[in-house]
């Protein structure tokens, strides 16, 4: 048997092997490869017709594969602990070993980031050798029917024969980028078998505003503006695009996670400057300048006119008390937004949400009633922050259950 990248024609009704993986992504192929090299008979299958998609479109086809940072404050779930045990036992830095044994170059960016040099193709490459290593066996292009529980283990319908398996992992991810397959399969499945689920939303995902709102935003399609961005007590200091549907960059991608409809988000466009002091200063010195040309120094041109124009003040400097230096003040660095939505499963990175980690094992991943039966990556109730902590999640939890299985 081997990890070949192509479907399988012909299967053998009933067959059997140790460990079933549903998914071959991230924390899939990861789980083999650990389960295959364990010893097992481990079987991969997945309706895609290549393995690994989303780690190929990732990072700008680079994939950034972990952050030097990874720690459990950086993810979200209903239970913040949960993920403690699996980022310990399987660190950034065993899966960077891993990289590097490869022969994997890679650098790292801004923030802890850690990104190929060449393409992301490479880490599925690698992940499809170490799954050879580990005599996996690999089957594309193939839909998972039924699938239930037998006296040893459970039986997985597929469409070219059953099979039989002790040890079952789902690692079908969320609902994220349905154009690339995503489907809810995973949650389906996981409340077959009396699993919760806890509440599903696209997250890591650009912002929409309302029509009359955007209307005025619409000169500022295309700026870009290194900005801190708040939501309650929650703020990320990265760059904000504006967009003709909303907001985008990754600042807004990070808040997304933390924002809900109804609510609001703050924009501090200078964060480092007291522009009311830094105006104040430029209209004692030179006060026949116009505000926007000030603003320019601090903000790109066209958000710079569109804040003096907005707030009424596209004038000189001498001509604007101190109380509208203020309201351009609070214009640039507490700018209130609510926004409508988000773009949806559509371009979001990853779902929030997803199986309940009080009926999951936190060192192994298994269902906690279930035996046997195992969910890993996205599909779990773990979300991380932009910047390689979801990968990282997926390296963790997989490896977790691939030495449980």
């Amino acid at each position: 048997m081997n990890a070949s990248a192509s479907p399988s024609k012909t299967a053998k009704a009933s067959k059997a092997y140790d460990v079933v993986v549903i998914g071959a992504g991230a924390a899939g192929m990861m789980c083999a490869a650990e389960a295959g090299q364990r010893g097992r008979s481990v079987l991969v299958v997945d309706h895609a017709s290549a393995p690994g998609e989303k780690i190929r479109i990732s990072g700008g086809g680079r994939c950034n594969f972990t952050n030097l940072h990874t720690a459990p404050d950086r993810f979200l779930s209903e239970n913040p602990r949960f993920a403690i045990s699996a980022l310990r036992r399987y660190t950034a830095r065993d899966f960077t070993d891993l990289v590097e044994r490869h022969g994997v170059a890679h650098h790292e960016k801004t923030l802890g980031q850690l990104f190929c040099d060449h393409s992301a193709k490479q880490i599925v490459a690698m992940l499809l050798e170490e799954m050879r290593r580990g005599g996996v066996e690999l089957r594309l292009g193939v839909r998972v029917g039924a699938v239930a529980r037998t006296d040893v283990g459970f039986s997985v319908s597929l469409l070219d024969g059953d099979v039989a398996c002790r040890s079952l992992v789902v690692a079908t991810g969320g609902k994220s980028i349905p154009k690339m397959g995503a489907t809810g399969f995973g949650y389906d499945l996981a409340q077959q078998f009396g699993l919760r689920l806890t509440e599903t939303r696209p997250a890591l995902v650009p912002l929409t505003i309302e029509s009359q709102a955007l209307e005025a935003l619409k000169p500022l399609a295309g700026v870009a503006v290194d900005a801190a961005v708040g939501c309650g007590k929650t703020r990320f200091e990265e760059a904000v695009l504006f967009t003709h549907r909303g907001l985008s960059g990754p600042a807004i991608l990070q808040i997304s996670s933390y924002w809900r409809e109804g609510g609001e988000i703050a924009l501090a466009m200078a964060p480092a400057v007291d522009v009311f002091a830094a105006l104040r200063a430029a209209r004692a010195a030179n006060g026949r300048q116009a505000l926007q040309t000030v603003l320019s120094t601090l903000l790109p041109k066209r958000l710079a006119q569109l804040l003096a124009e907005r707030e009424g003040a596209a004038r000189n400097l001498a001509d604007l008390s101190d109380a509208v230096l203020r309201r351009i003040d609070a214009a640039v660095n507490n700018w209130r937004i609510k926004p409508v939505g988000s773009e949806g499963y559509r371009t979001a990175e990853v779902t929030l949400g997803g199986v309940d980690t009080r009926d999951l094992d936190s060192r192994t991943l298994e269902a906690r009633e279930v035996p046997g039966l195992y969910f890993i990556g996205e599909v779990v109730d773990v979300t991380g922050w932009l910047g390689g902590y979801n990968f990282q999640w997926a390296w963790s939890s997989g490896w977790c259950a691939g030495q449980a299985v």
